[in-house]
């Protein structure tokens, strides 16, 4: 069964149609990049997966369960999805190791010192245990995304998605991130990946989704996209990204 499963879904803002009858599926362990120019419906794909955003038709699926239905407990099943934003979303008035805690013993009714343990073991996977006590303001853009996906781990989500994880970040803390990020793929973390960083795409993804106004144009293994069978669309996007970066 797939994890997280998309179905002809279709979403507006008013009049305007953001997402037209999209289907994909990411199974349990797969990486799937999700690429396209902007505006064209990745980060409101990737923020319907988990509720953030509303959608009027079709149906989401996370390990069986209906993220549109009216009887989900939306704050129960965003505990179990990890969520990556463009902009870290840490609470800036609390340390590194209280934002990691936080949601464990808020939501997971975990005991603080067991909090506490899980988040100084992450906080040395992504390489930042000496930052424990700083605030994030004191910690550099790549630093803060990195307690960011921490935090998330803190969960111990059954899948991940980022939206633009190192669109923010200066171009030399992309790399940390992504680091940590490559890490995660190689030990099977389901992971949706809202990114323009084709490197990336071509090392861990298994798929790429590629988006255009609104439409699943392309979706297909990573061998395939970067190869010769792509749209016109796509092969543009493609030679643009690629001659910038």
């Amino acid at each position: 069964m797939a994890m997280i499963e998309f179905r002809d879904v279709s979403k507006w803002y008013g009049s305007f149609q953001v997402l037209t009858g999209c289907s994909t599926s990411i199974s349990k362990g797969e990486v799937v990049v999700v690429c396209g120019p902007s505006g064209s419906g990745k980060s409101t794909l990737i923020k319907c997966a988990n509720g953030l955003e509303p959608f009027q038709e079709g149906e989401i699926l996370v390990d069986g369960v209906s993220v549109g239905a009216k009887a989900t407990d939306l704050p129960k099943l965003r505990s179990r999805i990890g969520m990556v934003f463009q902009h870290f979303e840490l609470f800036p008035h609390l340390s590194v190791m209280d934002n990691l805690t936080l949601g464990q013993v808020r939501v997971l009714g975990r005991g603080r010192d067991e909090a506490l343990g899980r988040g100084l073991a992450l906080l040395e996977r992504v390489g930042l245990k000496a930052h424990a006590d700083k605030f994030p303001g004191q910690l550099s853009g790549g630093q803060q995304q990195r307690v960011a996906i921490a935090r998330a781990l803190a969960m111990d989500p059954i899948a991940m998605l980022f939206d633009e994880p190192t669109s923010a970040l200066d171009p030399e803390m992309v790399s940390e991130v992504l680091d940590v990020m490559v890490a995660l793929a190689r030990e099977g973390m389901t992971m949706m990946v809202v990114t323009h960083e084709m490197g990336f795409a071509r090392k861990v993804s298994d798929r790429v989704v590629f988006m255009d106004q609104g439409r699943i144009v392309e979706d297909c293994t990573k061998d395939e996209f970067f190869g010769t069978q792509r749209s016109p669309r796509a092969q543009e996007f493609l030679s643009r990204i690629l001659s910038t970066h």
